[in-house]
């Protein structure tokens, strides 16, 4: 049986035969697939090179490698959480990209600073991990409040009751996951740290860390996103 360390491309192609079922329903369905088919041929094609850069980029000790990557996620992120609303993308691209540098970078700086007291700031094997996570959740919940808020609009619906349920909507997977952690899932930072031999008590305070960081990141961003667009019909 291979590790779990070691997982050879072969094994890894054991996980195509779900994903293909998936688009068997999409085209059994008459839906539109080319977006999927996408999606599916980036991340297998970002994942193995980021698998390579990621070697140089934990190796290094410049403070200036690790910010251009950072401004890279935050673009990077910022114009995927608008994919829900093409015909707004460009116009709204600066808003989002504010929302996410702000809330997901407030927080960012909380957890660097305040909880992991990191030294220095920009210890590439916890920021660029942190950050990810971070600027991905901000992304998320800035694309469904776009979405919903928008959807609100388009039914002649006030901005502020437009606002609180794009705002709510926001939150439903987060909100989902505090719900189900430990009980319906186990996270896979805990399960990590677990399985590395570091104390469950532990690993159960950094997935807390995690959890909230998450939590405050898509509520701050998508609250300052829908503040800022209010006056974007």
């Amino acid at each position: 049986m291979n590790s779990i360390e070691n997982i050879s491309l072969f094994s890894l192609s054991w996980i195509l035969l779900p994903v293909s079922i998936v688009i068997f329903i999409q085209v059994k369905w008459a839906l539109e697939i080319k977006t999927n088919l996408y999606a599916l041929l980036r991340m297998l094609i970002q994942l193995l090179m980021i698998g390579y850069f990621l070697v140089f980029i934990f190796k290094t000790d410049d403070p200036w490698i690790v910010t251009l990557v950072l401004a890279v996620m935050l673009l990077v992120a910022s114009w995927i959480a608008l994919r829900t609303i093409k015909e707004h993308r460009y116009s709204l691209f600066g808003y989002g990209l504010l929302s996410i540098l702000v809330g997901g970078g407030s927080v960012l700086a909380v957890v660097i600073i305040g909880v992991l007291d990191l030294s220095p700031w920009y210890s590439t094997q916890f920021f660029i991990p942190l950050a990810g996570m971070i600027f991905a959740s901000a992304m998320n919940s800035i694309s469904l409040a776009a979405e919903r808020y928008y959807a609100e609009i388009a039914n002649d619906i006030p901005y502020h009751q437009a606002r609180n349920k794009a705002f709510e909507a926001a939150l439903i997977p987060i909100v989902n996951s505090l719900f189900a952690v430990g009980l319906v899932s186990l996270p896979g930072m805990m399960t990590g740290q677990i399985l590395s031999g570091v104390s469950p008590f532990i690993a159960a305070r950094y997935q807390i860390m995690v959890m909230c960081m998450i939590f405050a990141a898509s509520g701050l961003s998508a609250a300052l996103f829908l503040y800022l667009i209010k006056d974007k019909k």
